[in-house]
């Protein structure tokens, strides 16, 4: 088990490597220069050529690029981030206010399409034919292709703009106002969780479908054993396998979204912040928010992994 875990960590360190090598060399060879964000048109046009090599050099963007990615990743060991090239302030002081904003709403996202959509599956597998399955099914169905930013504007227009229920934009803490915060996170949570939800409720339903056909299912059922002894004590465990895997890939996918939801919703989340420091040229910021993303996916997935040992006696770290 302890060599297990220290290979598996081993391959999440490799992987959050390159997935940093990618995202420094690939913000660089993008068009545009993040000097050029500093100043406006006429100032950029008043300064000589000289200047702008000084200015280019006190950001450190004259240095070869391998340089440039070593000294960053030098700074992560010791838990520094960096500083933004336009504002100058360091990273972690924006991300340690955005990254509980989209943890909270990556978190209820996340439980929001666990408690509805698992259960939602498991009814449909057990009720496989009636009309129920058949409603459960179609509305997967359409979760799983609906755009979440499209979705998110017609719920604006429906539920903030036509109805008036809830408010169009933005976000508060639940510490500063509790109902206020319930009703800003409804659309956005629903938006973010929607297509884990759907994709949850496709794969709890065929998990349990073929579970219910093992043998030791059908023994169960012929011992007269009732259907809800059954259904939890022998088919759920083994069912949520595969369920739990989709569950760890959901995450990377509730995140990712935030990019989209948090500019829809205007919350000032990681995602949003990422949007802007991608069109300003802000390397740094798109870098440390990258990282963090990252590192939460790949954690993510290491307890996914975990979690089949325990779903499963049969499954062995060898």
């Amino acid at each position: 088990m302890v060599s297990y875990i220290i290979r598996r960590v081993g391959q999440s360190l490799i992987v959050i490597l390159i997935v940093t090598i990618m995202v420094f060399v690939g913000m660089r060879v993008l068009p545009g220069d993040p000097i050029y964000m500093l100043f406006n048109p006429n100032q950029i046009q008043a300064m000589t050529q000289d200047e702008i090599d000084k200015i280019r050099h006190d950001t450190g963007l004259d240095k070869p690029l391998a340089e440039q990615y070593f000294v960053w990743l030098g700074g992560v060991l010791k838990g520094d981030l960096g500083h933004s090239i336009l504002n100058k302030r360091p990273i972690t002081e924006d991300l340690n206010k955005r990254i509980p904003i989209t943890g909270y709403i990556g978190v209820l996202s996340f439980i929001l399409a666990a408690i509805i959509g698992i259960p939602l599956g498991i009814i449909s597998a057990i009720r496989r034919g009636t009309w129920l399955d058949t409603l459960v099914t179609t509305v997967a169905n359409i979760g799983i292709c609906v755009p979440i930013f499209w979705l998110g504007i017609l719920m604006i227009y429906l539920f903030a703009v036509e109805l008036r229920w809830l408010p169009t934009s933005g976000y508060t803490s639940p510490f500063v106002d509790f109902w206020m915060s319930v009703k800003q996170l409804i659309m956005p949570v629903f938006c973010m969780s929607i297509f884990s939800l759907a994709g949850n409720t496709r794969q709890a339903r065929s998990s349990m479908l073929e579970v219910l056909r093992q043998d030791y299912i059908r023994t169960a059922w012929s011992k007269g054993i009732k259907e809800r002894v059954v259904i939890i004590s022998h088919a759920l465990k083994n069912s949520l396998i595969p369920v739990i895997t989709l569950m760890g890939m959901g995450i990377a996918a509730i995140f990712g979204g935030s990019v989209l939801i948090e500019q829809v919703f205007n919350i000032p989340g990681m995602g949003r912040l990422a949007v802007d420091a991608m069109f300003q040229h802000d390397y740094t910021y798109v870098q440390g928010i990258t990282l963090v993303m990252t590192g939460i996916v790949v954690v993510s997935n290491l307890l996914v992994d975990l979690s089949y040992g325990w779903l499963d006696p049969r499954i062995r770290y060898n």
